[in-house]
């Protein structure tokens, strides 16, 4: 799982330096880290490919920040770029879009901020990752520590995210 996780870190690290630059979007304050990524559950009777083992956790750039579920061996595309997946997170439920790269293969991701303005440091993004994880992840609640300030409005955004567009709480 370390190797996949640190390839898809590489892959973005690759964005940045050789896509990135320039564009506006870009918080130079900040830096391409993946936080609280874990091996996630799958049922057995999960429909393929949602049966293969999968890694999930944050994805943070300086232009956005993701949850990102990333399987464990390297896939072709499959024909899911673009295309929109709701899956399990945690305890909830998220809509997630299909990515590929030959580097990294196919991959998940599901949009938490973008752009990424609002984050004066990489600690303080790293915070927000975790508390969100934690909102998904209850046994991750005792661990994450209280922010500094206050961040209702991200919080509040991340909950809408759960069930996608048009969902009801």
């Amino acid at each position: 799982m370390e190797q996949r996780v640190a390839a898809l870190v590489d892959f973005y690290r690759r964005v940045q330096t050789e896509r990135m630059q320039g564009v506006p979007i870009l918080n130079l304050a900040l830096s391409v880290e993946a936080v609280g990524f874990r091996r996630a559950e799958t049922p057995e009777d999960a429909p393929e490919p949602e049966h293969e083992p999968v890694a999930e956790g944050v994805l943070i750039t300086p232009w956005f920040m993701s949850l990102v579920r990333l399987p464990l061996a390297l896939q072709p595309h499959g024909n899911r770029v673009a295309r929109k997946f709701v899956r399990d997170f945690g305890s909830e439920g998220f809509e997630f879009i299909g990515a590929h790269d030959d580097a990294v293969g196919y991959h998940e991701t599901c949009a938490l901020f973008s752009p990424m303005d609002g984050f004066a440091t990489q600690a303080q993004a790293v915070e927000t990752a975790l508390a969100s994880l934690a909102l998904v992840r209850p046994e991750l609640a005792k661990e994450v520590v209280k922010a500094s300030e206050p961040v209702p409005a991200r919080r509040a955004f991340f909950m809408a995210r759960r069930n996608g567009p048009g969902a009801t709480p």
